[in-house]
C-alpha cells in the first residue's frame, strides 16, 4: 500500500479533553482509501478529520450496504499504547465484508495503517481511570446506482474517539429489558455480521425501553422467541453457583464478540468453568429465582464487562444478586482490564503494542 499522510500543524490541532463521554468527539485525523472494480485499492491516505461528499444515490444509501468494527487503544502502566487482539477484528471486519458482498481488507495493512493513525493522535489516547481511545474502521458502498445489487466503489475509512465508559455508571450493574415482541436478526440473516441494520433494527425497541429506565434490550431468537442471543451492545453471560459460566451457543444470528472469546479462553484459567449452550429464557428466569443463577453480566469491546442487575420480563423483573456487582464478574473485569492497560501479565499474547 502506498500511503500518503497529510497532518495539521500543531498549532491548529485538537487536544484529547479532561471530561470524557463517549464516541462525541473525535481525533483531528482520520485513515480512508478507495475501492473500484477492476482497481482495488487505491488511494489510501492518513489526513485531517473530514466529511465525505456522497451521491444521493450512493448504495449505501438506499441498500445499506455498509460494515464496521470496534476496537480500543489503551494507555498502559509505562505510558505506551496497546491494542487488544486487534487482528481479530480484523479478520471479523472481512468476514462481515463477504457477507454484506463488500472487498476484504488484507490484516497486516489494516493493523500497520490503525497502528500509523495512532501515532499520528496518540497525544489523544486519555491516561485518565477506565479510559481509551475507541476506534471505528467501517467500510460503506459509493456508487450512485438506483438498480438493486453489489456496489461497484467503496470506502474504507477509520476514525477515532477518546471515551470513558459506555454506561455512565462506570461498572455498575444495569437494567435490561428482555424483547419479548421485537426481533433483532434471525439465523441465515445478516446478525453474525458487524452491519448497521442489525443496530437499526433493535432502535425501536430499545428506545421504548430507555424511556422507561431500562439501559439495554436482550433479543431472543426470531423463530421461537424463547432462546436468548444478545444484548443490544454486548453478549451476555450467565454464572451457576459462582463457578460456572455459560453463554448463548453462536448460532448465526449471533455477533461473535471478541470479549465474549476473550472471557471464554480466560475464565478457565482463572478457575470457572465454561460452556456455550442454547438457552431458554424461560429455564433462565427459573435459575434466577432459585439462586441458581448467582450472576449475570455482558461483555463487549464498549463496556468489557457490565454487570446486570435487573432482568424485565413480559413486565417482571427479576433482580440479580440484589442488583449489586458479583465476584466473578468483578474478577474478569480486573483481569481482562489489567491486561488491557499492561498491569497483568498477557499471558495469551493478545496485546499488540503501538510502540
Amino acid at each position: 500500500m502506498s500511503l500518503t499522510i497529510t497532518t495539521l500543524p500543531e498549532e491548529d490541532r485538537g487536544h484529547c479533553p479532561d471530561e470524557l463521554s463517549f464516541g462525541a468527539i473525535f481525533t483531528d485525523h482520520m485513515f480512508t482509501q478507495d475501492h473500484d472494480v477492476g482497481e482495488g485499492w487505491h488511494n489510501a491516505q492518513i489526513s485531517p478529520y473530514h466529511q465525505f461528499k456522497l451521491d444521493p444515490a450512493a448504495a449505501v444509501l438506499h441498500y445499506g450496504q455498509e460494515i464496521f468494527e470496534g476496537l480500543k487503544a489503551y494507555r498502559n502502566v509505562s505510558g505506551g499504547i496497546n491494542l487488544f487482539r486487534p487482528g481479530e477484528n480484523f479478520l471479523r471486519f472481512n468476514r462481515s465484508a463477504k457477507r454484506m458482498v463488500m472487498p476484504t481488507v488484507d490484516p497486516s495493512t489494516h493493523l500497520q495503517v490503525l497502528k500509523t493513525l495512532i501515532e499520528t493522535d496518540r497525544t489523544w489516547v486519555p491516561d485518565q481511570p477506565d479510559s481509551s481511545l475507541y476506534i471505528r474502521p467501517a467500510m460503506i458502498a459509493t456508487s450512485p446506482k438506483l438498480g438493486l445489487g453489489a456496489a461497484e466503489n467503496y470506502k474504507h475509512f477509520i476514525i477515532m474517539s477518546p471515551v470513558g465508559p459506555y454506561f455512565k455508571g462506570g461498572f455498575e450493574p444495569v437494567s435490561v429489558y428482555v424483547a419479548d415482541e421485537y426481533r433483532r436478526a434471525v439465523v441465515g440473516g445478516v446478525g453474525e455480521a458487524k452491519t448497521g441494520g442489525n443496530y437499526a433494527a433493535s432502535l425501536y425497541q430499545s428506545e421504548l425501553m430507555a424511556k422507561k429506565g431500562f439501559t439495554q434490550v436482550l433479543w431472543l431468537d426470531a423463530v421461537e422467541g424463547r432462546f436468548i442471543e444478545e444484548v443490544g451492545a454486548m453478549n451476555i453471560c450467565f454464572v451457576y453457583e459462582g463457578n460456572k459460566i455459560i453463554t448463548p451457543s453462536l448460532s448465526g444470528s449471533i455477533l461473535p464478540g471478541i470479549t465474549r472469546d476473550s472471557v471464554l479462553t480466560l475464565a478457565p484459567k482463572l478457575g470457572y468453568e465454561v460452556e456455550e449452550a442454547k438457552l431458554d429464557i424461560h429455564d433462565i428466569l427459573k435459575a434466577i429465582q432459585s439462586g441458581k443463577i448467582s450472576e449475570v453480566f455482558g461483555c463487549g469491546t464498549a463496556a468489557v464487562i457490565s454487570p446486570v442487575g435487573n432482568l424485565s420480563f413480559k413486565d417482571k423483573n427479576y433482580t440479580i444478586n440484589e442488583n449489586k456487582p458479583g465476584p466473578v464478574s468483578k474478577h474478569l473485569y480486573d483481569e481482562l482490564t489489567g491486561i488491557q492497560y499492561g498491569q497483568c501479565e498477557d499471558r495469551f499474547g493478545w496485546i499488540e503494542a503501538v510502540e
